[in-house]
């Protein structure tokens, strides 16, 4: 089934990104003055572009494992959903012929499946080969005619992988290794508007055989070949003279009412110095200081298909590791640190969704131009139905001051109702259906969402209704002192595979093995939630979250309540108004069953010392987000956390983050 959605998902966003052709040009037509449109459709190909592209990428591999036990071979063939980045520069002459020059990085999707090559195994030896990346510099030759071009296009590739050994001991040894090898293939492009194009690509690579020996002798070896058929979206960069380099238009220009293209990248290095530990279990932070790294890479495609209609694309590029593999916090310290670690970049279509608005009339509205939402005019009374793939909260729980790791508050527990064990994958991201009633003073929000099918999981529970997440908000709007607020309350209620913890202590054979327990089981809670401006430049914001604590967390943390305050100021009196100072505390609780359940030794997603001292987990945090331009914002960080994990025998622990986030 999970491959099913992939595939529904590539064929969508290429239906999507070749419709924003003709929908521009519409526009064009409709809109324009004659010479704006001649403009439009005579597109100057000459020049520098970057841009991305995503695709289905088929595989195949043929390898041999031998060392003194045995030997073994087979043939793999390995797909999935793969996507990546590319730049270049193309010249044209005036009879249409271009020529060009290409280099191009793709990436495997996050699914352990999906960048497997081969997994082989003797009775001395088990070797598994993962792809990270492919890479390509290529010739393009082609065809330029008006606003269409056809391409054949070839030259060298690239990819880089890890062999990994395990012994009948379970001892592992890794090897990193790059392949050279050959691509070719051809494709055709369109423009779109005055500085966009799409394209459709097809691109097939040969490879090198490759091998490794690993130091118990085991010998592995393999040859292998790629299949890809690929699309893509290109932005022109046209520069303008003088000294300064600067582009001539606004990167963020629409260029269109009919679709918008945003743009993000965020980058966060975590640590934190040494701290006391009496003990340390599976899933604890480690006491010895560390560091990791995140970072993200994403696209927002929106466009409007009809009236009311719309449909949004969101890929991503998403690498590094949260402190200690993403665990040993209830609110964990790093919102982009998601539970699949990634050595290299993986892609991940990460929201694909239609939305479609009934108006009821009346007074209508300004909606701004955003990452999830069209710029334009709507009717204050409305009806709006979601269906797709998205985030939970992209629709809940629409926070003012604390809701976006990547622009303020890092902390789980902080940007995010702690105990709101929401429907989601280990990205955080799920499928599902809202509706939402809009009114001037007040909103009513319905959602249904897949959950996973077991705790902690990259794969869903397909029993459709029998099982899954459902949510329901209010949210009311007023004015305090002539200023806005927002009061939401939130109940949630899951049918989820899950275990009990209670009937896992109370079986000791189990030896607090709570999958051992897991059928079908309801968990429910709730969630008030409010934000309150004081002026332009100050605002206050808390949350209290509570959930039964009875089955064990399927998808966000472990937290069975969450209580958290915190003000966000915008620097207007020092005289920088775009920086923003953020200050918030938490306090974090488990029921009294979850926390004998870890005392036993139990495990949960995020935690699990082997024994538990309990104590609430408390954590401050502070940021100050520095304004370096329109477009980039650097800040500082600063979290402590008194008893990581409700463990009163561990910590406390003071984690240091720097930020870089840009957007357009």
């Amino acid at each position: 089934m999970i491959r099913t959605n992939r595939t529904r998902e590539m064929l969508v966003a290429g239906t999507m990104l070749a419709g924003l052709g003709p929908l521009a040009t519409s526009v064009a037509a409709a809109d324009l003055p004659v010479k704006a449109r001649m403009a439009q459709t005579v597109f100057d190909w000459t020049g520098l572009y970057v841009g991305a592209h995503a695709g289905y990428t088929r595989d195949h591999a043929s390898a041999t494992l031998s060392d003194p036990t045995g030997v073994a071979s087979a043939g793999s063939r390995f797909n999935g959903l793969t996507g990546g980045v590319q730049a270049g520069y193309n010249w044209v002459t005036r009879s249409g012929l271009l020529l060009g020059l290409e280099g191009d990085f793709s990436f495997p999707n996050y699914l352990t499946s999906n960048h497997t090559v081969a997994m082989l195994g003797t009775p001395g030896a088990s070797v598994s080969e993962l792809w990270d990346y492919v890479a390509t510099a290529r010739g393009r030759v082609g065809y330029a005619n008006g606003d269409w071009l056809a391409y054949a296009t070839g030259g060298v590739a690239w990819t880089g992988g890890r062999f990994i050994n395990t012994d009948p001991a379970g001892n592992t040894e890794k090897r990193l290794t790059t392949r050279l090898g050959w691509v070719a293939g051809a494709g055709i492009e369109r423009a779109f508007a005055p500085d966009w194009s799409w394209r459709l690509e097809y691109l097939y690579y040969g490879f090198e055989n490759g091998g490794v020996r690993f130091g118990n002798g085991a010998s592995y070896n393999s040859a292998l070949d790629f299949q890809t058929l690929r699309v893509g979206l290109n932005r022109k960069l046209d520069f303008a003279g003088g000294q300064e380099l600067k582009l001539k238009k606004d990167p963020s220009d629409t260029e269109s009412d009919r679709w918008e293209i945003h743009g993000q990248a965020t980058a966060i290095a975590q640590g934190y110095p040494a701290f006391h530990a009496r003990y340390t279990g599976a899933n604890s932070l480690t006491p010895a200081s560390q560091l990791q790294e995140t970072w993200s890479n994403s696209l927002y495609i929106n466009a409007r298909l009809w009236d009311g209609g719309e449909v949004y694309y969101n890929p991503e590029l998403l690498q590094g590791f949260g402190l200690n593999n993403t665990v040993g916090l209830g609110g964990f310290s790093n919102g982009e640190a998601q539970k699949s670690d990634f050595p290299y970049p993986h892609y991940n279509t990460s929201r694909l969704f239609l939305r479609q608005t009934f108006g009821f009339g009346g007074q209508q509205e300004q909606l701004g131009s955003g990452q999830l939402q069209l710029a334009g005019k709507q009717d204050i009374s409305r009806l709006t139905v979601q269906v797709g793939k998205f985030a939970v909260l992209d629709v809940f729980d629409g926070n003012a001051y604390a809701k976006d790791a990547r622009k303020d508050f890092m902390n789980w527990s902080i940007w995010a109702p702690g105990a709101f064990d929401y429907a989601a994958d280990k990205l955080g991201l799920t499928y599902g259906a809202t509706a939402e009633l809009n009114q001037k003073n007040w909103a009513l929000r319905a959602g249904y969402f897949l959950v996973d099918s077991t705790s902690n999981s990259n794969s869903f529970d397909m029993n459709v209704f029998r099982r899954g997440g459902y949510v329901l908000e209010l949210e009311t709007r007023y004015q305090l002192f002539s200023q806005p607020g927002h009061l939401r309350t939130i109940g949630f209620f899951n049918n989820t595979f899950s275990g009990s913890y209670r009937e896992t202590l109370d079986n000791p054979a189990l030896n607090a093995d709570i999958t051992q327990t897991r059928r079908g089981r309801p968990k429910y809670g709730y969630v008030i939630s409010f934000d309150q401006a004081l002026s332009d430049e100050l605002g206050l914001f808390g949350r209290w979250s509570w959930n039964d604590g009875k089955t064990e967390i399927m998808a966000f943390t472990d937290i069975d309540n969450s209580l958290s305050f915190g003000t966000s100021i915008k620097g207007n009196r020092w005289g920088r108004p775009d920086d923003t100072i953020g200050i918030a505390g938490v306090t974090n609780g488990l029921s009294r069953d979850h926390r004998d359940f870890l005392a036993a030794g139990g495990l949960g997603p995020l935690i699990g010392d082997g024994a538990l001292n309990y104590r609430r987990e408390t954590i401050i945090e502070a940021y100050y987000a520095y304004s370096i331009n329109k477009y980039l914002t650097f800040t500082a960080d600063y979290q402590f956390v008194n008893n990581p994990a409700y463990n009163a025998d561990r910590g406390p622990v003071s984690i240091f983050s720097g930020r870089l986030h840009g957007d357009f």
